[in-house]
């Protein structure tokens, strides 16, 4: 596999499609071409030198999806400083603590994000600069410095490109690949924050897989609609694309289905990335009320009445899709196991991947017509995987271990839980439980980390949410567990401060409602509880005194 470093590859691809359009907003009618976004970093790199950025130096990001985010992570990248992507749904407080704990020296944000923001608790914070109106929001110290500065950027550009800016002066320094490039936080509160870090190697390992593998190509289209600042819609909805030409459209709005479709048909995709969450609804809500009529499924008895009905159904599916790609790819959380044998049987053009951000995210892929329907594809050509404490690895289940190109440096000012997750060998533990056969493909049975995955792709961390409801009042202890789709808090009660209090038993459920909607004020939208259920004894603990989270998982 080509080994071209990563940023002389962007270098190359933005040159050679200099003319061809790489950014577009959906329903906004903001186009953007290669030539234009050179430009546009290029006009970046002298605003990080006005601001006194290096390299190495760290650069926050929080926003909505959008043609400004995407100039920004890519002139951070192509600068040689560090880009910290904050996910925009994160709760401020949490992101305020991800930002200082980076040592971030300038932030890039929405300014409906920074109106709840605090800029007296963001020291190390030079400058914060919009993202909607590409102006300075704060500075330190004050007195508008770079807000003038902006104001002489199209004059310092011209100064500096005399002749205009043209193909031959896009020249992105060449930096070794164990360089640090990104901080990616793989949750968002005070305390178990880990913030995952990625080098230009593991960000190139991702790139020249998916080049190497034409997942896409110069001119084909692409529909970005999962969260950039996400390791998995960044690597595969953004730079894997950037690097060679792909029309990227990007969906800065929640991704309904009824949007999703409306962009689909007008954007007619190559290749469409997306979270189990997407096939799901469509099935459950499109194609399942179908085929459980009564008329359909006796027709479906049939043989080869059944076979048609699947083909006319398949094709209505992949028009709706667009009907130009050439597969969909599932990732971020596991298929439901019913819309994956229902897919597989009427020959839809979906495969599964498997990845986590420590890995930039990819561990393993199988295009669609090699995929094994129960399997996430795969090991990738320059990653290694092996089941721990198993002697049959496609028979006994355990661990999965991975090493190789993609695996992180490790998670930044946190060498114990670095030490915890990569072992002397180089292994990195992943926290899943599976098989994984002797060409690669990967079997994942379960999982016995506390992580949660949530049905549309994010990273669920109980233990945050759990410190947050153990402060609230009447809460002695408790645990976030999965539900079928929902979050559930299990709660043993404070009786000691109820009986301090003289609260009776009888009014435990009205307040644990009222804890509930306090903590949901406090958490990010996808780590909303759904409900709390009270349990009357002390949870099981190890020596240790830690819970024995396995007995309350089912």
């Amino acid at each position: 596999m080509n080994k071209e470093n990563l940023l002389q590859i962007y270098a190359s691809s933005f040159r050679q499609n200099w003319d061809l359009k790489a950014l577009s907003e959906f329903g906004s009618g903001s186009t953007m071409t290669y030539a234009d976004l050179a430009r546009r970093i290029a006009a970046t790199h002298l605003v990080f030198k006005e601001c006194g950025v290096k390299r190495g130096d760290k650069i926050a990001l929080m926003g909505k999806n959008s043609i400004p985010w995407v100039e920004v992570y890519m002139a951070t990248l192509t600068y040689g400083a560090v880009i910290v992507p904050v996910l925009n749904d994160f709760n401020v407080q949490d992101a305020m603590h991800i930002i200082n704990h980076s040592g971030s020296v300038v932030l890039f944000v929405n300014d409906s994000i920074f109106e709840n923001m605090e800029f007296d608790k963001l020291p190390g914070i030079r400058a914060v600069m919009s993202l909607d109106r590409r102006t300075v929001l704060a500075e330190r110290p004050s007195g508008q410095k770079l807000e003038k500065f902006l104001a002489r950027l199209s004059e310092k550009m011209r100064r500096t490109y005399p002749h205009g800016f043209t193909a031959s002066d896009v020249d992105y320094p060449e930096i070794d690949e164990n360089t640090l490039a990104e901080i990616n936080y793989t949750s968002g509160t005070t305390g178990f924050s880990k913030g995952v870090m990625l080098t230009l190697g593991n960000l190139g390992g991702n790139v020249r897989f998916g080049v190497a593998s034409r997942l896409h190509y110069r001119g084909s289209r692409n529909v970005a609609f999962l969260p950039l600042a996400h390791a998995y819609g960044c690597a595969f909805d953004m730079l894997v694309p950037l690097a060679v030409g792909t029309h990227i459209t990007l969906l800065g709005k929640l991704p309904t289905p009824k949007l999703l479709l409306k962009a689909f048909a007008e954007v007619k995709p190559n290749l469409i990335i997306c979270v189990p969450l997407i096939l799901e609804k469509i099935y459950r809500n499109k194609l399942r009320p179908v085929i459980e009529k009564p008329s359909i499924r006796r027709l479906l008895k049939v043989p080869g009445v059944n076979k048609m009905i699947y083909r006319k159904i398949r094709n209505q599916l992949i028009e709706a899709l667009g009907g130009e790609f050439e597969e969909v790819i599932v990732g971020g959380a596991p298929l439901n196991h019913e819309v994956e044998e229902f897919l597989h049987r009427i020959g839809f053009p979906f495969t599964v991947g498997y990845g986590m951000t420590e890995c930039g995210p990819l561990i393993s892929y199988t295009p669609w017509r090699r995929f094994i329907p129960g399997s996430s594809g795969r090991t990738l050509p320059t990653m290694e995987t092996r089941i721990a404490d198993s002697d049959d690895p496609a028979r006994v289940q355990g661990e999965i271990c991975v090493r190789g190109e993609n695996v992180m440096q490790g998670y930044f000012r946190n060498p114990e839980a670095t030490e915890a997750a990569i072992d002397a060998e180089g292994w990195l533990h992943t926290g899943d439980m599976g098989t994984c056969s002797a060409d690669g493909t990967i079997f994942i049975r379960g999982r016995y980390k506390t992580m949660i995955l949530s049905a549309n792709g994010q990273n669920i961390y109980p233990e945050e949410i759990e410190a947050k409801l153990n402060n609230m009042p009447y809460v002695a202890e408790s645990l976030v567990v999965e539900r079928g789709k929902h979050l559930v808090a299990l709660v043993y009660p404070d009786y000691e401060a109820m009986d301090r209090d003289k609260v009776s038993t009888g009014s435990l459920e009205e307040l644990m409602e009222q804890v509930r909607k306090n903590l949901n004020k406090l958490v990010a939208p996808y780590e909303q509880v759904d409900r709390i259920q009270l349990i009357a004894n002390e949870f099981e603990k190890t020596p240790k005194r830690s819970i024995k989270r396995y007995l309350y998982n089912a």
